[in-house]
């Protein structure tokens, strides 16, 4: 018997499927709502190329995640776009191997 397949190819697209349905539990959003702005997004990206549940579709997802979090007054553009900036550079200046931080 062989171990059974890993439910996510990389653990961001875990974290970023964690993320989206604590929101959601959270009420911060009506799950309906995230299928169907995640549904025109998959919709959008899909007229180029099949989407099979990796990278693609979770680059959607996250996509979509940070659209609505705009829409809804939870995360700005701009604090997005600084926070994804300041994660590049902590992650390119940790050497191999090492936990990744934030500066303060």
């Amino acid at each position: 018997m062989s171990a059974p397949e890993p439910a996510f190819d990389a653990p961001w697209h875990a974290q970023v499927f964690a993320l989206t349905v604590h929101l959601n539990e959270a009420g911060h959003f009506v799950w309906a709502d995230w299928a169907e702005r995640f549904g025109a997004t998959l919709a959008r990206h899909g007229l180029d190329k099949e989407l099979n549940g990796g990278e693609d579709y979770f680059t959607a997802w996250l996509e979509t995640l940070e659209s609505y979090l705009a829409e809804i007054g939870m995360a700005a553009p701009a604090d997005v776009a600084d926070l994804r900036t300041a994660w590049e550079a902590a992650y390119l200046s940790t050497p191999h191997g090492s936990p990744v931080h934030l500066a303060d």
